[in-house]
C-alpha cells in the first residue's frame, strides 16, 4: 500500500525549502517544480502515478507552501533556480524535472546553468517570462516602476476565508478547469490557519519579483546551454498559451511540443491522464539515451 509522502526540509541560501518525498529512493529521481502561487502538493496526482517507478520529490519554492518567505521580500529566477539545484542535489543527481509555469521559467534557467544535475527536462508552458520588456528597462523609470510595486505590497493585509471551503471555493472560482474532487486537497495545503480563519500560505511579495531579474532576452541563451532532452508542454486552451515563446523548440540542442488536447494553463490537473501518459514515453526515450 503507498503511503503519504514526507516532508523533508534542505537549506538554499540561508532560506529553508520544504520538500515532499514520496519515497523509492533507489529509482531514478523525479523532481517536481510547482508555478507561481502554488505549492508543492498540487503535484499529488503525478506523483502517485510515478511513485512506484521514481523516487518523487516536490518542492515548496521560497515564499510558496511551507519554504520561509525570504527577508525584504524578493524572489527571481536566479535565487529560485539554485534551490531548485540543491533540492535535486539532496534527492539524488542527476533528475528527470517536471516544471510548470513559473516553475518552468525556474528550471530551464537552472538546467542550462547547472546542466549535470538534469536528466531531463519537461516544461508544461514554462517559456513565457513575466520579467520588463527591454525598451521599459532604460534608464532609472523602470526601477521606479519596480519600486513602487514592490513597495505598493507594504502594510497590505492577506485576504482572510472563514473556512477552508471558502478558499476552495475561490480557487474554483479563478479556474473553473479544476476537477471538483481535487480542490479540496488542494486548498488544504494551500491556506494556514490565521486569526478568523485561513490566508494563503504564499508571500504575496512573491508577485514582486527582483529588481535585477535576467532579462527577456538573455533567456534564450540559458535555453541553449541545456544538455538534457527537453519535452515544452502547452494546452490547447490555455489563456497562458499566447505568452509562450513562438519558437522556444529551436533554442534547445534536443526538444520537440507536445499540445494537452482540451487543457488550460493547468494541464496536470484537467488533462492529467493525458499529461502522465506524455511524460512516460519522454521518460522512456530518456532512459533510452543514457
Amino acid at each position: 500500500m503507498n503511503t503519504a509522502p514526507v516532508q523533508r526540509y534542505v537549506e538554499s541560501q540561508r532560506v529553508g525549502i520544504s520538500y515532499w518525498d514520496w519515497g523509492n529512493e533507489d529509482a531514478a529521481t523525479l523532481v517536481l517544480v510547482h508555478g507561481g502561487r502554488d505549492h508543492a502538493r498540487s503535484w499529488d496526482r503525478i506523483a502517485e502515478a510515478f511513485r512506484d517507478t521514481h523516487h518523487v520529490v516536490a518542492p515548496d519554492l521560497r515564499g510558496h507552501g511551507d519554504s520561509d518567505w525570504t527577508p525584504g521580500g524578493n524572489y527571481g529566477l536566479p535565487d529560485n533556480a539554485l534551490d531548485v539545484v540543491r533540492v535535486i542535489e539532496e534527492a539524488g543527481s542527476p533528475a528527470l524535472v517536471v516544471a510548470h509555469s513559473y516553475g518552468g521559467s525556474v528550471c530551464l534557467v537552472a538546467a542550462g546553468t547547472y546542466p549535470e544535475h538534469f536528466a531531463g527536462l519537461a516544461a508544461l508552458e514554462g517559456t513565457h517570462s513575466l520579467n520588463p520588456m527591454e525598451e521599459e528597462r532604460v534608464g532609472p523609470g523602470w526601477l521606479r516602476r519596480w519600486g513602487d510595486r514592490l513597495r505598493g505590497f507594504e502594510g497590505k493585509e492577506p485576504r482572510v476565508y472563514a473556512s477552508l471551503d471558502e478558499a476552495a471555493e475561490r480557487m474554483k472560482e479563478a479556474n473553473p478547469r479544476l476537477p471538483d474532487d481535487l480542490v479540496p486537497h488542494l486548498a488544504e495545503h494551500a491556506a494556514r490557519k490565521v486569526d478568523g480563519g485561513y490566508a494563503w500560505k504564499f508571500d504575496p511579495w512573491v508577485n514582486g519579483r527582483m529588481s535585477m531579474e535576467l532579462r527577456r532576452d538573455e533567456l534564450p541563451a540559458f535555453w541553449e546551454a541545456v544538455t538534457c532532452p527537453v519535452l515544452l508542454m502547452t494546452g490547447a486552451k490555455s489563456h497562458a498559451r499566447a505568452r509562450q515563446h513562438p519558437d522556444a523548440e529551436r533554442h534547445f540542442r534536443q526538444a520537440r511540443t507536445v499540445t494537452i488536447t482540451g487543457a488550460g494553463h493547468w494541464m496536470h490537473h484537467d488533462q492529467a491522464d493525458q499529461v502522465v501518459g506524455e511524460l512516460r514515453g519522454f521518460f522512456g526515450g530518456v532512459s533510452r539515451e543514457r
